[in-house]
């Protein structure tokens, strides 16, 4: 019977459509519309009647401190500062890590860089009496292979390689220099966290002026006196 009644053609019911003369309001409101919209505006309701019974059994000579350390703006609550949250053995642990992590990437680019120059056939700065030529697959290599063999097995030049390949070459060649110009930044980055860090350990210590510093520097350079240690 099932599909007796699934082979019977049925009219298609349409929902149906904002009236003409309310097109202004968008589109017409379906009853799921209306339901979730009810369910979310009972939900406000009903979080504003919990805080007016929170509110209206508050404890007035209740007193915390976030009730001067703390204020409204915009009527937004904004927390207190968290500046002195934590001591100073926490922020030294953590600029430490900190600059484990910074090193850690130092070495992972100069990885990268050492495979980027074997890659390249730049790891000694002198000409190579031998080229060596990556193809895509093994069609680019008996193209090369043929060239080779068509002027007279001498290694074919660099205007013969396909395009694609010189594309790869240039571009390995940018992201080198990319790379490089990465592990500058971030050893400048070490070096200057290194020199946070130590400024913040205990010590008498001074700023260098300029006639005193005998090589000189754009960096400020510092001078610890010099302590007995037990």
């Amino acid at each position: 019977m099932s599909s007796l009644r699934n082979a019977v053609s049925r009219r298609a019911h349409k929902e149906r459509a904002q009236p003409h003369s309310r097109k202004k309001f968008g589109i017409l409101e379906k009853h799921k519309d209306y339901v979730e919209r009810a369910q979310a505006y009972h939900k406000k309701e009903e979080a504003l009647r919990k805080l007016k019974e929170k509110a209206s059994f508050r404890n007035p000579d209740e007193f915390y401190f976030k009730m001067i350390k703390t204020k409204t703006v915009d009527g937004i609550h904004k927390l207190e500062s968290q500046a002195n949250k934590y001591t100073q053995e926490e922020l030294m642990l953590m600029k430490t890590q900190d600059i484990g992590y910074i090193l850690q990437k130092v070495q992972s680019e100069k990885k990268k860089i050492e495979k980027l120059k074997a890659m390249l056939h730049s790891l000694d700065n002198q000409p190579s009496n031998r080229h060596v030529y990556y193809a895509e697959d093994r069609e680019d290599a008996k193209e090369i292979q043929l060239r080779n063999l068509e002027e007279g097995g001498r290694v074919p030049a660099f205007e013969n390689v396909p395009s694609h390949i010189k594309r790869k070459t240039a571009a390995s060649y940018r992201e080198l220099e990319a790379r490089k110009s990465r592990v500058n930044e971030l050893e400048k980055l070490y070096m200057d966290m290194a020199l946070k860090k130590e400024l913040q350990k205990k010590g008498r210590k001074r700023k260098l002026r300029e006639d005193e510093i005998v090589c000189p520097t754009s960096k400020p350079v510092y001078k610890w006196r010099t302590e007995r240690k037990r």
